[in-house]
């Protein structure tokens, strides 16, 4: 019995894997069945592999690394590189590394002992309260409402290329029965979810959502990021859809940054070409981008209006009935392509809650591209 894929109920996208008989570990795949889950990847975005709790960091890094012939698989670190954890990043309380395994990082909420290697650690959920310039109010908070933190590709944006896929392991998540809102601020739809469920947009649907106009215009656009872009962002503060920051020149200047090469800066295009189906995708980081260049006349966006070119131009792609929210369950093994989706944390969690997971993606050694 081979490796099958069975579209989710209910969802816009996505898919839950059946492994094959006999095999538990899915790094373990004869190369047949590792195509059968590739291709299930690229057309269906997000996969889940139920049951892998028990999934070693050093086979989910093995794994991840068989999506990329290009990526290093010697690499001793997590994709976004090595200022990752530098203190005036935004990313730098968003986990800790496994100590055997420093590609895959702990993520989630709450104190913890003695996992792989770490002993008496803090996790800290990533929350609207610290990213957001219009937070959500206590009695929107006691409402159970919640926010997108922030939608983005994971990727350093900087040096390193975009990886091709992340993987996301449940081991100790929020009980399913726990629910939150996001109340959209300009429609007032209601979208109700499982408390941390991790919110997934389509770029196929991004860039079918699209106008002709705007077609043609992401086509033909190259996004230009800051040079260590987490670090230049840090002192800025998000829209409340988390897809951009609210312009208020409070970003870091170029002088102030980490030493950097203008040969390092990631000019990506607006559009990235799905390798399996063909589709195009928009794909861009929203909160991370510096400026736009028209590829036909060569004319830049400055950073204000880049910004809101991008939010006007992903907010379809956000609505309630475009997006998946994937409610966790112990053991499940979130698989998702990292070059057609954008991803965000959802959910408001106490100190007291408990949520733990194992990350890892590694950055790729080519940009993706536009074949138009």
């Amino acid at each position: 019995m081979s490796l099958a894929a069975t579209p989710l109920d209910n969802a816009p996208f996505g898919a839950v894997i059946r492994l094959p008989e006999g095999v538990t570990d899915p790094s373990k795949l004869s190369p047949d069945d590792f195509k059968l889950l590739e291709k299930a990847l690229h057309t269906y975005l997000v996969v889940v592999i139920p049951n892998q709790k028990d999934l070693s960091p050093k086979s989910q890094f093995e794994l991840t690394t068989m999506f990329d012939e290009t990526c290093n698989k010697t690499s001793q670190s997590y994709g976004h590189g090595k200022t990752f954890r530098h203190e005036d990043s935004v990313l730098k309380k968003d986990g800790t590394t496994v100590p055997s395994q420093p590609q895959v990082q702990v993520i989630g909420n709450g104190y913890w002992s003695d996992h792989h290697g770490l002993d008496n650690f803090k996790l800290t959920q990533p929350s609207q309260r610290t990213f957001h310039h219009k937070t959500l109010t206590a009695n929107e908070l006691e409402n159970n409402q919640t926010r997108f933190y922030r939608w983005h590709i994971d990727s350093a944006l900087y040096e390193l290329s975009p990886p091709k896929c992340t993987t996301l392991l449940g081991i100790h998540v929020p009980n399913s029965d726990e629910k939150q809102k996001i109340i959209y601020e300009d429609t007032n739809e209601v979208l109700e979810l499982t408390k941390g469920a991790t919110a997934f947009l389509s770029g196929k649907t991004a860039f079918d959502s699209l106008s002709p106009e705007d077609k043609e215009l992401a086509l033909n656009t190259t996004v230009v990021y800051a040079p260590h872009p987490y670090i230049f962002i840090s002192p800025a503060r998000a829209t409340s859809d988390g897809i951009t920051m609210v312009s208020e020149n409070k970003e870091r200047s170029f002088g102030d940054l980490p030493p950097w090469e203008e040969s390092k800066v990631k000019k990506l295009p607006m559009v990235w070409t799905n390798p399996t189906t063909g589709k195009q995708h928009l794909q861009f980081h929203g909160c991370c981008a510096y400026k736009l260049i028209n590829n036909k006349t060569g004319k830049e966006t400055p950073l204000e209006e880049t910004r809101d070119l991008l939010q006007r131009l992903y907010r379809p792609a956000i609505s309630p009935e475009n997006i998946y929210c994937h409610s966790w369950k112990e053991g499940d093994l979130v698989i998702f392509y990292n070059r057609g989706v954008s991803h965000s944390v959802t959910g408001e969690f106490a100190e007291k809650d408990k949520r733990l997971m194992h990350q890892c993606n590694i950055a790729s050694g080519e940009d993706p591209v536009c074949v138009k």
